[in-house]
């Protein structure tokens, strides 16, 4: 089995792939085409020169590597704001996608705390949409994953028949040996923690360009939100 996670930036998407890869039976890949994306951009990003050096830039070796027969099984976090134009997506067809989704009010809250000014292609709403309307798949709200981790694995896990694991409920507080060089810009909150957080608090209060910018992610966001997996009921695939 490999599954493609997607999702945009501070989507509770590092701490899914710390459940899934604190299994004994998966591997776990963090974000392969990042390195490619800051290539074929030309975008800055923290830590671009260490990524680009550290990582593989050939889409077509991300790709085949991708598409590689895992082991067992293989989890892949995924962003789809990486795919730009000329990147490949076919071994995509060959895998369990599913889309995480996170109300953009939070996202954006998070994500310039770690980075200033994101416009709407860097926090992925629009390229989400699009990419789910390509391939389909499954959604599921982080939402849904903090308000009860086991219930939403558990039907996660049933909609894609795969046995839940308690594993996939904690895992060891620090780096992983499947972390992306960026991990220490990003991943600082998620190294000190050993499962997933409790529930989500009051929405944020959001202001000036985040609060705009907030008002273009939304309607990506309910569009997925209204074909979101119910917790405890285990829907069908959905693959196109």
């Amino acid at each position: 089995m490999k599954i493609a996670m997607w999702s945009g930036p501070r989507n509770l998407s590092t701490a899914m792939m710390y459940s899934f890869g604190n299994r004994p039976d998966f591997e776990a890949m963090d974000e392969p085409f990042y390195a490619p994306y800051l290539m074929a951009s030309g975008i800055t990003h923290p830590m671009r020169a260490q990524i680009v050096t550290a990582h593989e830039t050939d889409p077509d070796k991300v790709a085949a590597a991708c598409a590689a027969a895992p082991a067992q099984h293989r989890y892949m976090k995924h962003m789809p704001h990486h795919m730009l134009d000329g990147i490949p997506l076919e071994w995509a067809k060959n895998c369990i996608n599913i889309h995480l989704i996170r109300h953009p009010a939070r996202v954006i809250a998070s994500y310039t705390a770690k980075r200033e000014n994101p416009t709407l292609e860097d926090i992925g709403y629009a390229q989400q949409t699009a990419l789910y309307e390509k391939i389909g798949g499954l959604v599921i709200d982080s939402h849904d994953i903090r308000e009860n981790p086991e219930a939403a694995l558990r039907s996660l896990c049933n909609a894609i028949d795969l046995p839940f694991l308690d594993t996939m409920l904690e895992w060891p507080t620090g780096p992983k040996p499947f972390d992306g060089v960026w991990a220490s810009h990003w991943y600082g909150a998620v190294h000190h923690s050993t499962g997933f957080a409790g529930p989500e608090g009051a929405r944020p209060q959001l202001e000036g360009a985040a609060s705009a910018l907030c008002k273009k992610a939304l309607p990506h966001y309910e569009f997925l939100k209204a074909r979101k997996l119910s917790i405890g009921v285990a829907g069908a695939l959905g693959q196109k």
